[in-house]
Order: structure tokens, then C-alpha cells, then sequence
């Protein structure tokens, strides 16, 4: 019966460990739109590989399971001399770190509205606006290697990336949030129709285009064509 019991509350512990990382995007992303994203927005971005850094916080709740549910490992923690020791200087930089960590995850957002691009970041946290005019090349195709990961692309992912009049280079596929819950496929495609018409140079590649293919529904995918063939 204890055993019985033991395996159930780690099977829940593991459930709540889930949850708990989905809550921390969504909470993200919540804190992120309430304070860097303006209302006449119409895609907004979460970096990388910044955005990438949330796995932290997957570690912190992977360390509690074990805190909690393995006892000879929190009397080791609790009674440890370094920590012990040196108890106030562990804590006091454990805080400032979490506390830069979460100010470099929030800030990395740029947003793109109907006349300007945004970029936050870590040095500038109130944000560089840059005009359509400012934005000098786009180069956009699919990536042809990579794994999934919170910090790199994968096969098959498209990409589409702006290069700013400073040499800041910003991928509007790494999206955060789209106005209304389009999909960002079809708001990427109006807006590449515009700066396109602006004489912005593009570079575009098909080479890897099937590769979108393997995952993708064709309503997607013919939206990804459109953008990479829109080349007048």
C-alpha cells in the first residue's frame, strides 16, 4: 500500500511538473505582452536564444521533485557545511541571479507594428523603434538541418529575418504572439507583400522548401511558398 501510494504521488508530482512548465511560458508570455507590447501590434517576437534560457526554470522544478520526494538528498543539502557556511552568500546570488535571468528572458521581445519594428532588450529596455524604411534586407528560406531545441531551429523550420539599418537581425518566426490569433504564416505573408512593394532586397530560397512539407498542412505550406516566391 505505502508502495502503491509512493508511485502515485510521483506519478502526480511528474503531471504537475508539466503543468507547471506550461504555466511558466504562458506566464511569460503574459508579463512580456502586458508590459513591451503595444495594443496596434500585429506580431510580436520572443528571441533567441534568450528564450531558450526558460529551461532554467525547467531545471529549478526538476531539482524540487527531487527535494522533495528523496529525502537523503534534502538532510545532504540542509546539513552541508559549504551551505551551512556560507548560507547568506549562496541565497544572496541565487536571488540576483534569477532576478537578471528574469529580466534578460522578459526583455528579449520585438514587436511589429502596422508602421514600425520595436526591439527591446536586455540594454534597452524601453525599446529602439525602427520605420519600414529603416529594415535593409530580408532573407528568408527553410532551414536544412538542426534539432528541436529551445535554443536553435530545426529542419524543415521557415524562417524569415529582417536586418535593421544598426546590423540587428530579428527572425519574425520566432513568434511570441500574433494579433486575433492569426496564424503568423499569414500575417509574415501580408507583411513581406509590403515591404517587398517597398524595394526592400530579399533574399529567398525554395531549396528546402519540401522539407516544411513533413509536418505542415498544406494551407501552411502554400502560405510559405507564397512568401518565398514573392520576389518582385
Amino acid at each position: 500500500m505505502k508502495l502503491l501510494k509512493a508511485v502515485i504521488l510521483r506519478v502526480l508530482a511528474i503531471i504537475a511538473l508539466f503543468l507547471l512548465s506550461i504555466g511558466i511560458f504562458i506566464l511569460l508570455s503574459i508579463i512580456q505582452e502586458t508590459v513591451f507590447v503595444p495594443k496596434d501590434y500585429i506580431i510580436w517576437i520572443f528571441k533567441r536564444p534568450y528564450s531558450g534560457l526558460v529551461i532554467v526554470y525547467e531545471i529549478y522544478l526538476i531539482c524540487l521533485f527531487f527535494y522533495v520526494f528523496y529525502k537523503d538528498l534534502r538532510d545532504t543539502w540542509r546539513n552541508g557545511r559549504l551551505f551551512k557556511k556560507y548560507r547568506k552568500s549562496v541565497l544572496t546570488a541565487f536571488i540576483t541571479f534569477n532576478i537578471v535571468l528574469l529580466y534578460t528572458i522578459t526583455s528579449a521581445v520585438a514587436v511589429v507594428t502596422k508602421d514600425k519594428v520595436i526591439n527591446y532588450s536586455f540594454f534597452s529596455p524601453q525599446g529602439r523603434e525602427y520605420s519600414y524604411n529603416d529594415i535593409v534586407k530580408i532573407e528568408t528560406g527553410v532551414y536544412s538541418k538542426g534539432r528541436p531545441s529551445l535554443f536553435k531551429q530545426s529542419k524543415g523550420d521557415f524562417f524569415y529575418i529582417i536586418e535593421l539599418n544598426d546590423g540587428t537581425k530579428i527572425d519574425l518566426t520566432q513568434v511570441g504572439g500574433v494579433k486575433n490569433d492569426e496564424d503568423e504564416r499569414f500575417v509574415i505573408e501580408k507583411l513581406d507583400r509590403q515591404l517587398v512593394n517597398m524595394d526592400i532586397p530579399k533574399e529567398s530560397s525554395m531549396k528546402n522548401f519540401e522539407y516544411t512539407k513533413k509536418n505542415l498542412a498544406k494551407i501552411y505550406t502554400d502560405k510559405i511558398r507564397n512568401i518565398l516566391e514573392n520576389t518582385n
